[in-house]
């Protein structure tokens, strides 16, 4: 007898959804087209940030920590308001700091939050934190935790990348070997028949997508000037997500 051949839905249904990253912009990068998709078919869409990200900036930039991360929850704002998701949660933990914050903490935080909101589906990084930050890896482990946790029943699924998703980096001169945490680290990749969702944003909602991440300029716009638009909407077309046992 052949066992039926299954591979991931395409179809980015996905019920309510509670987005649970790390840093202003993992968001829109990892799943700006879902939550778009989602809050326009009238689905309860939460996002929670962990942190303001106000590390995520050059060395040399002049501003404070407080100055930085008002830019990046001003972004945030502006992001989710193209996004149309209307509700939004800071932990407001020190960026960078995930390896220290108790885990008990954002876990009840976000266990609560699930019983609260009652997600259908609740999307966060894998345990590698897909470039081995250590904020990434934290709330993964967290949001896994909370999972187990809370009353509600949610399915929990994790961001992944393709070989071929990144090698779309490479054939425009970025090579994300260099931005993962770990030296001599290559990004972690999943095979297509292994993941759970492979969405791909296009036309208006691809459109919204992007300027949503180009609402967070001081992450996004270098990046952006380095592909050129036409290109960096090629890449940010797609998203992809694995179930916590593959991959």
């Amino acid at each position: 007898m052949m066992l039926a051949v299954t591979g991931p839905d395409h179809d980015g249904e996905l019920g309510s959804i509670l987005a649970v990253f790390a840093h202003p912009d993992d968001e829109a990068y990892l799943a700006g087209a879902l939550m778009a998709k989602a809050v326009d078919e009238g689905r309860r869409v939460v996002c929670v940030t962990a942190t303001r990200g106000e590390l995520g900036f050059p060395d040399d930039d002049p501003r404070s920590e407080e100055e930085r991360a008002a830019v990046r929850t001003a972004e945030m704002t502006a992001c989710l308001g193209i996004l149309g998701v209307e509700e939004h949660h800071w932990l407001d933990l020190p960026d960078g700091a995930g390896e220290e914050v108790p885990d008990e903490i954002p876990v009840a935080r976000i266990a609560e939050l699930i019983d609260e909101v009652r997600p259908d589906t609740t999307l966060t990084f894998g345990p590698d934190g897909q470039t081995f930050h250590v904020d990434h890896i934290a709330i993964s482990r967290w949001t896994t935790q909370a999972v187990a946790a809370a009353q509600h029943p949610t399915r929990l699924l994790y961001a992944a990348m393709t070989e071929e998703w990144v090698q779309l980096f490479a054939d425009h001169g970025v090579d994300l070997s260099q931005v993962m945490m770990v030296p001599g680290a290559v990004p972690p990749t999943v095979p297509h028949d292994d993941l759970a969702v492979w969405f791909r944003a296009e036309g208006d909602l691809l459109d919204r997508k992007v300027r949503a991440l180009r609402a967070q300029a001081s992450q996004v716009e270098p990046l952006v000037q380095q592909f050129g638009v036409e290109a960096f909407a090629v890449q940010a077309a797609d998203e992809f997500y694995r179930a916590p046992d593959r991959g």
